[in-house]
Parts: structure tokens; sequence; C-alpha cells
């Protein structure tokens, strides 16, 4: 499974540059409603000692504490179906087409409006009819109920979340998408209104394509998790290939070294023999992040590397083709070509 910190930057990223505004275009009036009205119905005295950062704060303290919940759950009900690689691969590929339908959506493109997933009306009515109270704790309230009306890339975050197949990692990454969104719900606070108009407006479009490039980064992810898209072609299999990488022993077995770093797998590309027994070596050192989490996903292999020392995977006595591996989350891989004992390399291709 990927790292929780890596999960965490991961839910960070992907709330600063495309949850932020894609859930602002949801909640942002929530939040613009209930400051506003408290604001203004409060007492002069009461505003002036409680400011403005108190309802945002609120606001978006309550709405890390729904989604950290929520994603401990979602990582729970992971780790309690224990998905393989494949089933991981399905949910980040279906993570991705549900972006880009939403992505869609905010373009513009009406043929996909039917197809965008809402929640029934009368629950949205009850969340915003909260906002209306002159309360306290409203922020608060509405921050968590935040969780009730998800955006698109938040549905696409929560998938994510089962995959983690972890309480931790599912919070983490939850938590760090709302986090990622935080600047720019602050901004609505501080904006009120004419931000909101301003998001769900003109920057719309902008953020559509925003939302649209994440997926199809989360797309490749899937993809190469599944092993349906390779991550190296033939023609730079031969090519720069230390010669350490293969070894032969002396009773014809062959051993595959590649070593794990912190943001790659080098090599990438590696050329060996089919027909003979073959052990794949991972060495790290130091390592850290997604690629502690190895996976090859046409042998249902999961590995999770220690931070500094050697795993070996027995690959068994492989044909002739190509065997790719990669992180737990499709982030980062490579591939091994395989060929007959009496083709080189470079007949291979």
């Amino acid at each position: 499974m990927a790292s929780t910190s890596t999960l965490f930057l991961a839910g960070v990223t992907t709330g600063l540059f495309a949850g932020g505004a894609s859930c602002a275009a949801v909640q942002g009036g929530l939040l613009a409603g209930a400051v506003g009205r408290r604001t203004t119905a409060w007492p002069a005295e009461a505003r002036e000692r409680s400011g403005l950062f108190a309802p945002v704060t609120a606001f978006l303290g309550a709405k890390l504490a729904s989604h950290a919940l929520l994603g401990a759950v979602l990582g729970l009900v992971g780790a309690a179906v224990q998905p393989g690689p494949q089933a991981r691969a399905i949910l980040l590929v279906a993570s991705a087409v549900l972006m880009v339908v939403f992505a869609l959506d905010m373009l513009g493109v009406r043929a996909v409006r039917y197809l965008v997933p809402r929640l029934p009306a009368s629950w949205g009515r009850r969340v915003r009819r909260s906002a209306k109270s002159t309360a306290v704790t409203t922020p608060a309230v509405l921050g968590f109920l935040t969780v009730l009306i998800p955006c698109g890339v938040t549905l696409s975050v929560e998938l994510i979340a089962v995959t983690s197949g972890s309480p931790y990692a599912g919070a983490a990454v939850m938590a760090g998408f709302v986090l990622g969104t935080g600047p720019l719900f602050a901004v609505l606070g501080f904006f009120l209104r004419s931000a909101a108009k301003l998001w769900q407006g003109r920057l719309t479009w902008v953020t559509g394509v925003v939302v649209l490039l994440v997926a199809l980064w989360t797309l490749g992810s899937g993809l190469r998790l599944g092993g349906w898209w390779p991550t190296a072609t033939p023609q730079a299999v031969a090519a720069g290939v230390p010669a350490e990488t293969v070894r032969t022993a002396a009773d014809g077995t062959q051993t595959i070294t590649v070593q794990a770093r912190t943001n790659s797998y080098t090599p990438a590309a590696v050329s060996a023999r089919a027909g003979v027994p073959t052990k794949l070596v991972v060495a790290t050192h130091g390592t850290n992040g997604c690629v502690r989490s190895f996976v090859v996903p046409d042998r249902g292999v999961q590995e999770v590397l220690p931070v500094t020392g050697e795993t070996v995977i027995d690959l068994g006595t492989p044909k002739t083709g190509t065997l790719s591996f990669t992180c737990g989350m499709g982030m980062y891989g490579g591939r091994i070509t395989f060929h007959h004992p009496d083709q080189t390399p470079e007949a291979a291709k």
C-alpha cells in the first residue's frame, strides 16, 4: 500500500489544484451565507470580539474533522475487502472517469449533464436551510455537513481512500484534500458572496481544465497499476542499463536488481532472458514514499519494501514478453522485457 505521507501529499495537491474551485462551486455558498448572516445579525460587540477568523476557522476545522473521519471509515472498508492491485487499479480508473465527467460538466458539455451524480435536491435544501441560523455554532455545523454535499473531485478522492486499505492512510488523503482546498475557502470566507460568484462564473472553465488534467494523471496511475499501460518502450530497454542489473549464476539462474529510489525505480527498463529461473531483487537505500509499495500486477505481487534493504521476489521461469512493475499508486514504474536466450535484446525490439 502507498505510504500515509504520500497519500497525504497527493490529497493536498489534488485539493489545492483541482478540488478547491470544484468544491467552492458546490459548498462555497454555505460558508458565505453563514459568515454573512453571522456578521450582520450579531450585535456589533459580538462581531468585534469574534472577528471574521472565528467563523472561517470553525467551518474549515469542522470540515477537516468530518472528511478525515470519512476517510478513516473508507480506509477500513478497503482494509476489510483488501483489494488487490487489479481492484485498486479499477477504482483509480473509475475515480479518473468520474473526474472527467465532472470536468466536462464544468466546461459546459451538455451531453454529460445527466451522467453527473447528484444528491437529492431535498437533501441539499435541508443542509442549506441551516445556513440561515445565526447561532454561534452555525459555521462549524455547516463545515461538518459539507461531507454530505461532495463535489466531483471529493468523490474521486473518496475512491482513492478506499484503495489505501488503511484507516490512517484514508484519513490522511481526505484530510490532505481538505487542507488543499483550505486557501480558497478562506478567501471565500473573507470576500463572502462576491468571491463565490467570481469562482462560480469566470473561473469555472479554468477549474474544469485543471480537474481534467488531474483526471488524466489519475487515469495514467490506474492503468499503470493494473498493468494495462506499459511504463517504458521496448526501444529503451537496452539503453543505459548497468551491467550489474542482470546477473547469471553458474547454475544458469538469473537475478535482476532494481533500485527503488524515493521518486523512481532505476533502471526503469530492463532486458533479461526468458526460459530460465529468475529472481527480482528490489534494493532500497533510505527510500521513502510510494515506491516502497511495490506491485507486479500480472503476478499479483504486493510487497512493502523496507526503508533500507533488499526484497527478493521469485519470478519463476518467465516466458518471452514483458512484465511491468509499479508503485502502489501507479505513479512510478518500470518494465522487464524477457527475450529468447538465443535472441539479442536489440532483436527483441
